[in-house]
């Protein structure tokens, strides 16, 4: 019976589920308000550190190469240390809003988390990095001030970043930590159209690639990852190679006894701004965490983690299928695939579309596809008439252009630097509608079927004539 008894006190105690619609209306309630857009500076959001209630202990270890502080926020009580960082790549945002919502779920008073919160406070200690590059970010770039990588100096620690990061860890000893980053929209779920919106890697510690104990439970706590992110957006899931990278943070916070997470916020349709994928991050963290406090990731089977499929990189913006090319002396079909790439002015960005690829597409996938088989290529026209403003096109001017056969104006007082948005070729110093059908090239065509437009290409967005949907073009006078 005294056996019984013992082996009935050592189990571990009923977990506290929290569910998908908790997750939700969770997600609802404490999402930081007044950062809807992923691209912002550091100044923007650091009264959201040092504005935190008494439950975290909020400090500066450090400064950046330019001087700017860099903040721990701690709370919990509990014996398990889980330490998250995010924005270790300065144009990397997604998790670092997530983390604000993150910290005022945990943060919040009574109410109908309060068992979920108490769960974690009382068995978890946090500690949270929300950004470990603010000088990247402010430039909006990868890499810090100095140029480097950070997440490609754990080892010879050159950059403040990388020291202070190191200096975190070794100084917590966390038991689990979070590696928070973003990766190209155009990750896709292997040998599946759907776009890779969540990544996840335990990353290896040696050459061999070996697992221990501490590998070993990060891969479970993303087996728990997958699972529930499986509910909310199937087969939007993909897993990162595993081989090993002697340089990295991730890497390396394996090695020296963290068992560590890698997650990679990538693209979903419709969410220019990434505010789905920073939902789904919340609700995987905030999931994580429970799973951690009651040790229930140790049930699940290691099998699990081997059958989430790998990332691949087969995804375009646009695909445009079995396109006929016209030649002096030749005629051919091909499959049309376009990429945009952002670009940055001083306060801003806009978009510049390039043909990425040419010809058996068959492998790849878009966000948008189009067969164009039975039309026919058709450059566009200027418009005669010169423009004063910008702000003298409307949404219904530009379609009726369009329809018409123009894919360009001209305005008179356009600044070649001003952005727009809207689905047109504004030029203020050229001549010609930059257009060519080659790698590299810019989509600016229009597609005819037996003598009547049906869709125009402009700048590697698709519009349909027929059709008109809501779409953000993020422009740039020519």
């Amino acid at each position: 019976m005294l056996i019984f008894l013992f082996a009935c006190s050592k189990q571990i105690e009923t977990p506290s589920k929290i569910n998908l619609d908790d997750l939700e209306n969770a997600y609802g309630q404490f999402k930081q308000e007044g950062i809807e857009k992923r691209r912002f500076k550091y100044e923007e959001i650091t009264h959201l550190i040092s504005e935190r209630n008494s439950r975290f202990q909020v400090e500066e270890i450090g400064k950046s190469v330019e001087q700017k502080p860099i903040y721990q926020l701690t709370t919990g009580t509990g014996n398990t240390k889980v330490m998250l960082w995010s924005q270790m790549h300065g144009n990397e945002s997604t998790t670092t809003m997530a983390l604000f919502d993150l910290m005022n779920f945990l943060g919040g008073e009574e109410d109908d988390f309060t068992e979920i919160r108490n769960k974690i406070l009382s068995k978890i200690t946090l500690r949270i990095i929300p950004v470990v590059n603010p000088d990247g970010m402010n430039q909006w770039k990868r890499r810090n001030a100095l140029d480097i990588d950070l997440n490609r100096d754990a080892i010879a620690l050159t950059s403040p970043e990388s020291k202070i990061l190191k200096n975190a860890r070794d100084s917590f000893s966390p038991h689990f930590g979070f590696n928070l980053h973003d990766q190209q929209i155009y990750y896709n779920v292997s040998q599946s159209p759907n776009p890779a919106s969540i990544s996840v890697l335990a990353p290896a510690y040696n050459y061999e690639t070996d697992i221990n104990d501490v590998r070993k439970y990060a891969m479970k706590v993303i087996i728990g990852i997958n699972k529930l992110l499986q509910e909310v957006k199937p087969g939007q899931v993909g897993k990162y190679d595993d081989a090993f990278e002697p340089r990295a943070f991730g890497d390396n916070f394996q090695k020296w006894g963290t068992s560590t997470i890698l997650i990679e916020s990538g693209g979903m349709a419709n969410d220019p701004e990434k505010q789905e994928i920073r939902k789904l991050n919340f609700m995987l963290l905030l999931h994580a965490l429970t799973e951690i406090a009651d040790e229930a990731y140790k049930n699940h089977d290691l099998e699990d983690y081997y059958s989430i499929p790998d990332n691949d990189l087969k995804l375009m913006d646009l695909i445009i299928t079995n396109l006929s090319i016209n030649l002096p002396n030749y005629r051919h079909q091909v499959d049309l695939g376009i990429r945009r790439r952002e670009y940055d002015t001083d306060d801003d960005y806009y978009v510049n579309g390039i043909i990425d690829d040419l010809g058996d597409l068959s492998v790849f996938y878009g966000y948008e596809s189009l067969d164009a088989g039975g039309m026919e290529v058709k450059e566009g026209n200027i418009f005669e008439e010169v423009f004063a403003q910008v702000e003298d096109l409307t949404e219904e001017k530009v379609l009726e252009l369009l329809q018409n056969g123009y894919l360009a104006v001209k305005v008179e007082n356009a600044d070649d630097q001003q952005l727009y948005d809207l689905p047109i070729l504004i030029l203020s110093k050229r001549d010609q509608i930059p257009f060519s059908i080659k790698m590299g090239g810019n989509p600016n065509f229009f597609l005819e079927e037996k003598g009547i437009l049906k869709y125009a290409v402009v700048n590697g967005f698709l519009v349909d004539l027929q059709n008109k949907k809501d779409q953000v073009y993020r422009m740039k006078v020519l």
